[in-house]
């Protein structure tokens, strides 16, 4: 059967997870990282660690109690995975993620937002509108190249039934990000189909954030090793405001070589052998994308917005991303903060108004800035760490175990990784 939904996704983590809990326990005791994690990790369903798990820190502000784009109030994350193999032998890796920005219809409850391209390759919709008006109308949603019409149609309809019946003419232009999974994937077979987005949406949940080959991310390759969804959050002090900034991203970038983790060029330290890209002709090392939807509770305006995303560029290059000409790198940023943004009409009835918003002062916004950049930095890691080793139409792609990550981390320097 080709989809799966989360009830075989959640039968193979079970049938595994035996296996992964030993090796988990294995690693947290060599690394004496502390027993406390185990409980946490107990609680995922990978049953993989993430960053923070191997004492890697980022930066210098503090993550969120989920270390979640779900820290955000009111975001919610949904998924829904496409498995399955062709009647003539084509694997299948694809999928929706999906995220809410605040419980109801986004369409009648708009956030402000911005938008920002630090390299071209690849497409979207719906940014055009957020350039124009600095409105989030619908939820953002990641899949494949291939798959973001039906993505951005099945959204309008499923948006469309919530509407009242008030005799308004309906319009939404939702925003749908991709990037491709072709080498694993058979991606112009086009298996993504409506019920899979209706499937993400009704799952989405605020909470922990299921990472690494799910959803859109399932047939993602980052840094040539398995890639797919990774996230992570800042929140600032009180004195500092006290909002919180979330980051999620579907990593399907890089080269080997150039990984950096914390500031260390672990690349360098790694295995190259199984690089799926040495016995693929196309597509080339570090031909991919990767997309990335930053959250914040804080009060910006759309202008504020545009460069909270910019921000996402430099967390991407902390990873030693954002380098190539073949890489599709679109970053989207909303702000939740301002509860009674009004909902784009056609025309206004009666005299015209003006509209109470708040913002936070541009002395104040570094801050903001900042925790962007490490939330997409962290979560770009726990990506990589969250994927397991993919096998998809004759490849196979690695996943980055905790056991080589810190052994290359060691070789390279990094003083937390000591026995």
């Amino acid at each position: 059967r080709i989809h799966d939904g989360f009830a075989a996704e959640r039968s193979l983590a079970s049938s595994t997870a035996a296996t992964a809990e030993r090796g988990v326990r294995q690693l947290l005791l060599k690394r004496s990282i502390g027993r406390h994690f185990l409980n946490k990790l107990k609680m995922r369903e990978t049953m993989k660690p993430r960053a923070r798990d191997l004492n890697i820190q980022f930066g210098q502000l503090q993550p969120g109690p989920l270390n979640a784009i779900t820290d955000v109030p009111g975001v919610r994350v949904g998924h829904s995975n496409v498995r399955g193999r062709t009647a003539n032998g084509r694997d299948i890796h694809t999928g929706v993620t999906l995220i809410e920005p605040r419980a109801g219809s986004t369409n009648q409850q708009p956030c402000f937002a911005g938008v920002h391209v630090l390299n071209g390759n690849g497409d979207a919709t719906g940014l055009e509108w957020i350039r124009e008006a600095g409105l989030l109308t619908s939820p953002i949603a990641f899949t494949n190249t291939h798959s973001l019409g039906v993505v951005r149609d099945a959204l309008i309809e499923l948006d469309r039934q919530d509407q009242p019946d008030d005799g308004r003419l309906y319009w939404n232009m939702p925003v749908v990000l991709e990037t491709f999974d072709g080498l694993l994937s058979d991606i112009n077979g086009f298996h993504v189909r409506p019920e899979h987005v209706a499937e993400a949406l009704r799952t989405a949940v605020g909470g922990p954030v299921i990472e690494g080959a799910v959803g859109g991310g399932s047939g993602m390759i980052c840094h040539e090793f398995k890639g797919g969804i990774g996230t992570a959050s800042r929140r600032l002090n009180v004195a500092q405001g006290g909002w919180t900034v979330g980051a999620i991203v579907q990593a399907n970038h890089g080269i080997r070589n150039e990984l950096r983790v914390d500031g260390y060029p672990v690349g360098r330290y790694m295995e190259q052998a199984d690089s799926p890209f040495l016995k693929a002709s196309l597509p080339h090392p570090g031909m991919g994308s990767i997309v990335v939807c930053l959250a914040t509770d804080a009060p910006l305006l759309p202008h504020q917005c545009t460069r909270l995303a910019q921000r996402a560029s430099l967390g991407l290059a902390r990873t030693g991303g954002g380098n190539e000409d073949h890489s599709g790198d679109i970053f989207v940023a909303f702000a939740t903060g301002n509860q009674h943004v009004p909902p784009a009409a056609y025309q206004g009835k009666g005299a015209p108004t003006c509209d109470h918003l708040s913002m936070v002062n541009n002395d104040h916004i570094s801050e903001l800035f900042l925790a962007a950049t490490e939330a997409v930095e962290e979560a770009i890691i726990n990506a990589l760490l969250a994927a397991n080793t993919t096998e998809g139409n004759g490849h196979t792609v690695p996943g980055l175990d905790a056991d080589t990550l810190l052994k290359a981390l060691r070789q390279a320097g990094w003083p937390g990784a000591a026995d």
